[in-house]
């Protein structure tokens, strides 16, 4: 079940849990007691590996909540975090990765975590104002001290990457993926296999699209920051949603929900190694958690595949 993430000693599950939803910002009706009650839910159903960041929160709070939750298992988990994105006193997102900060953020994140190193940190964004190589050499250093066990990229171009890799070898890259949303296939796929780089993907639900729990007639929140997205409007929403029905039809036939399908076939794909899936919920978690134990045949993923081109070439 455990899969090795590149040419790291890291063995992780092929769900990994996203904490970016226990932060609040975004999401809505958090509250400490349901993100740890969740975190708690993703340990029980087998995951190990959990996903936050220094900027999830304005003050670290899904880091805390983290640290908090795996302290009596610490050694049984991968925990990977990111750096190089943080918040101002006005709550504007500014993205600074020079060799100062990512330093700050790292003994940060350490503190917050109540650990004495990352297992795997991640450049979050690169930096218009700092030379790309200038990130790396600063991660290489961390890394060096043993803050860090092993470096990875996020949101990054693969130019981008081959550059970081250069000074800093990477062991894995993070990056949007989903029915939906393909690029990164054909982009970076053949380059990571032939280097032993780990593909992690975010968005394998599209934010509860692709889970079915929005369907035709949802009433959105007007402080819903999912109205932001073209897909969640208008014409797009609808040939969204018929691929939906399509996919609950699969998922009844066979005795699984919408959003246990898509994450399996998330990671079916044979450049993923762990598909991320964010939860502000316990009962979310343990739903995707599920998809772990999952085996879908060749035809059931053409199926998915045919239904994702058929959405493509309508765009």
């Amino acid at each position: 079940m455990l899969r090795q993430l590149g040419s790291s000693d890291l063995m992780v599950t092929p769900v990994a849990m996203g904490c970016w939803p226990i932060a609040g910002m975004t999401s809505l009706d958090v509250n400490v007691n349901d993100s740890l009650k969740t975190l708690e839910a993703a340990l029980d159903a087998g995951i190990n590996f959990f996903d936050t960041a220094y900027c999830y929160g304005t003050d670290g709070i899904s880091e805390r909540l983290l640290g908090q939750a795996v302290a009596h298992c610490r050694d049984e988990v991968v925990i990977a975090t990111k750096c190089g994105v943080h918040w101002d006193r006005g709550r504007n997102k500014v993205l600074d990765s020079s060799p100062k900060r990512i330093a700050l953020e790292c003994d940060e994140s350490l503190q917050r975590l109540g650990m004495d190193h990352i297992d795997l940190m991640y450049l979050h964004r690169p930096d218009p104002d700092t030379p790309i190589n200038e990130s790396a050499s600063a991660l290489l250093s961390l890394k060096e001290q043993g803050k860090v066990r092993h470096v990875a990229v996020s949101n990054v171009t693969l130019d981008q990457m081959i550059e970081f890799n250069n000074i800093c070898p990477v062991v894995a890259v993070q990056l949007p993926f989903n029915l939906f949303q393909q690029q990164i296939k054909n982009e970076f796929g053949p380059w990571c296999k032939q280097n032993d780089v780990s593909i992690v993907n975010y968005w394998p639900l599209m934010k509860g699209l692709l889970a079915g729990k929005i369907r035709r007639d949802h009433t959105f929140d007007p402080n819903d920051k999912r109205l932001m997205y073209e897909i969640f409007q208008g014409a797009y929403f609808e040939r969204a949603q018929d691929v939906v029905d399509e996919l609950e039809t699969l998922s009844r036939d066979l005795g699984l929900t919408i959003a246990q399908l898509v994450v399996a076939w998330n990671f079916h794909q044979p450049f993923i190694a762990s598909t991320l899936c964010g939860a502000k919920r316990d009962w979310q978690i343990s739903e995707t958690a599920k998809a772990i134990t999952i085996s879908l045949s060749d035809a059931i993923l053409v199926r998915i595949d045919q239904l994702a081109n058929q959405f493509a070439k309508t765009d």
